[in-house]
């Protein structure tokens, strides 16, 4: 069917569970993968390092090292950039999206190339990779990012918005097209399990009447049936069909949890949208930064359910 909006799908998948461990993450060993990007067609191959606590996520490209932060974002046109010091690396949602999903604070991000190689499309060669470097516990305590007033964009008949809740992350997110992609909407608590069950295999998307004007425009020069779930008309052209029969929903949701990690450190609040893309995300990161609506706080209870103390950290104490 066209139309997956059922109630079935707005359920919350799991009971929040909170990671057991109050401490920051990195990666135990290196990692190397390589492809070719989605937009510029060009190889590209990264290799990701342990990193010490509180430097976050780091991509070191061209002699330049930029940091995965809300500042450092200069193109949101179906991808997010990062530059800095005179470089740029393209692409950076679904590798952001696996780090953050899976509970990694603290990582190098070597890439050969401007762009992070599509690999299928969409989160789950990154986890494969994360599983396989393993994730390591470092001597320092988790901050988080607790939503304490809520913020809203918009751009036209699209919205997003953070609102505070208790627990963690949760996403309600929902998508509007024409023909047979119709409204979508999901809502999902974001754990480690939920996101390699529900959200990482789930694809970017395109349509072939598109293709040339993206061309142009100098985007989507690699975009395959290998990397994107291409559609014409009604018709789904990928031979193997769709992985969920809400799969765009999924994958804009993935590309959620990859924007929402530009504030720095994992997010406890609701995220809600509605016809959302990389624009309003980091639009409503940006906005609820600046606007002092993120509290960032350090966990010193450990918790199996939501119940948890945290103490308030003063600017001082805030990593650059």
């Amino acid at each position: 069917m066209a139309l997956t909006w059922a109630c079935s799908s707005l359920r919350r998948e799991d009971p929040l569970i909170r990671p057991k461990s109050r401490a920051q993450t990195s990666l135990a060993r290196p990692v190397t993968l390589s492809g070719r990007g989605v937009h510029s067609d060009t190889p590209a191959r990264l290799t990701l390092s342990p990193s010490a606590a509180d430097s976050g996520i780091v991509f070191s490209v061209d002699g330049a090292d930029i940091l995965a932060d809300w500042r450092s974002v200069d193109a949101t046109q179906l991808r997010t950039r990062l530059s800095g010091e005179g470089a740029s690396v393209s692409t950076v949602e679904h590798l952001l999206a696996a780090l953050a999903g899976l509970g990694v604070d603290n990582a190098l991000v070597e890439i050969e190339g401007a762009e992070v190689p599509a690999m299928d499309g969409s989160a789950g060669a990154f986890v494969a990779a994360l599983d396989e470097a393993g994730i390591a516990e470092l001597a320092a305590p988790r901050r988080v990012l607790r939503v304490s007033a809520p913020v809203r964009v918009s751009d036209g008949a699209g919205w997003a918005e953070l609102t505070p809740a208790g627990g963690g992350l949760s996403l309600d997110v929902e998508i509007a097209f024409e023909g047979r992609i119709g409204r979508q909407r999901r809502a999902l608590d974001v754990t480690p399990e939920t996101f390699r069950r529900e959200l990482a295999g789930a694809r970017s998307f395109g349509f072939l009447r598109d293709a040339e004007r993206l061309w142009r425009g100098g985007l989507a020069l690699g975009a395959s049936l290998g990397n994107t779930v291409v559609l014409d008309g009604e018709t789904v052209l990928n031979p193997e069909g769709l992985r969920y029969v809400d799969e765009f929903v999924r994958h804009k949701m993935l590309d959620v949890v990859g924007d929402l990690a530009l504030a720095g450190a994992p997010i406890l609040g609701a995220f809600r949208s509605f016809r959302g893309g990389h624009a309003l995300n980091v639009a409503l990161v940006q906005t609820a930064m600046r606007q002092g609506a993120l509290e960032l706080v350090e966990r010193h209870v450990v918790a199996e359910r939501p119940a948890a103390s945290f103490a308030i950290i003063s600017p001082e104490q805030s990593p650059s």
